[in-house]
This record gives C-alpha cells, sequence and structure tokens, in this order.
C-alpha cells in the first residue's frame, strides 16, 4: 500500500483594493502577514514536490511559503490549476456583475454549468482540473505533492476526492492562505480510495501530519 499526500494551499489574499471580480487576472498576492505564512509554512513536509498555477498570486504565494521554510524547491508551474476563467465579468467590481443578472439568469439556477460570456463554467473546471491530479498523483506515487492554487481549483481537487458534482462542490468554502489535505490510497491490489484529511484549514492552527 502507499499514499500520496496531497496539500492543497489557497493562495494568499489578492491585492484587490477595488474587491474586482479577478478570476484569471494576474493580481499580486499580499504575502504581509509573515505570522500566518510562518503558521502555515511549519504544517507543511519537507522535500516535498510543489506546484503552482500559472499566475503570480500562487508562484508569490510558494516563494514566501518555502522561504519561511528555509526550503531551495523550484515549484513546477502547472497550467490546468489555473483558476476559472470569468471573461467578460473579470475586471468588474462583483456587487456590478452579481447585481446585473437578471433574476432568473441561469447563474443563480445552476451554477456549476454556467459559462460566464467569453469565460469559463465550473464543470468545465473540474473537466480540466481532474485528469491533471490523476496525472500528477501517477507521476509522484507515494510523495508529498504541495500544490499552491485558487479557490475553483482546489473545490475540483475535492470533488473528485468525495465523487461531487459541481453544484456540491460550489459549497465548499476555501479561504486564502487555508490548507486542504488529501490522501490518495493505492493498495497492494491497485485499487484506489482518497481519505479527506482536512479541508479549509485556516493558519495558525495546530500542525496537521
Amino acid at each position: 500500500m502507499s499514499t500520496t499526500r496531497w496539500w492543497w494551499i489557497r493562495h494568499a489574499p489578492a491585492v484587490n483594493p477595488d474587491k474586482l471580480l479577478y478570476g484569471r487576472l494576474d493580481l499580486a498576492a499580499d504575502t504581509g502577514d509573515t505570522a500566518a505564512i510562518a503558521a502555515l509554512a511549519a504544517r507543511l513536509p519537507r522535500r516535498a514536490v510543489w506546484l503552482h498555477s500559472p499566475l503570480r498570486r500562487t508562484a508569490e504565494t510558494a516563494a514566501a511559503l518555502l522561504g519561511a521554510m528555509g526550503e531551495t524547491i523550484v515549484p513546477v508551474t502547472v497550467p490546468e490549476l489555473i483558476e476559472q476563467s470569468f471573461g467578460d465579468w473579470q475586471g468588474r467590481p462583483s456587487r456590478e456583475v452579481y447585481a446585473g443578472l437578471p433574476r432568473h439568469d441561469p447563474f443563480w439556477s445552476h451554477p456549476a454549468a454556467h459559462a460566464p460570456p467569453g469565460g469559463e463554467s465550473f464543470d468545465a473546471v473540474m473537466a480540466r482540473v481532474q485528469p491533471a491530479i490523476r496525472g500528477l498523483g501517477a507521476a509522484h506515487p507515494g510523495r508529498d505533492i504541495v500544490a499552491v492554487a485558487h479557490a475553483g481549483t482546489i473545490r475540483a481537487a475535492v470533488a473528485l476526492a468525495l465523487d461531487l458534482d459541481g453544484e456540491r462542490a460550489l459549497r465548499l468554502a476555501v479561504d486564502t492562505l487555508s490548507l486542504t489535505r488529501l490522501d490518495l490510497i493505492r493498495s497492494s491490489s491497485r485499487g484506489k480510495s482518497w481519505r479527506i484529511v482536512t479541508q479549509n484549514l485556516p493558519s495558525g492552527t495546530e500542525k496537521m501530519y
């Protein structure tokens, strides 16, 4: 039996003073909360495989955590782990976007299947992220994998582990600088099963092994 341990981290808060709906906008991360960074870094495994999405805020968060750990690992950028694209909604104040949607817009009744104009639905995010997780797990069996990503990406990962559809996965809270631990267990008969160790654990709490 072998266990591949996924340590999913949502990036530090995006620098977003105007409260825009940012999606794939390449905003910087605010990594100034050094106590939170240090507390989260203290929970993370040494000599792990490190991944992040192509967006700046995940790379900066990974760099801050690795710096706090004193590690010199260079993370791998994984394009499939990028956040959901909100298309024409990106760069607009979120209140303005939601207030402008008609009462019977499909976003309200079926948000996972609904793609913003020029964007991507959450169902499409799951279809992109989940095969990547399977492939990465197969490439690093029995390892610790630290993946710094986005709320949508992490919801897709939990949905894979729990066999959730998109509508149910969107109910999950994923806060900035939170930790979600998912273990993929392979038996000697090559069967696979997932174990949820923790989901949306905030920084500053007890270390998880």
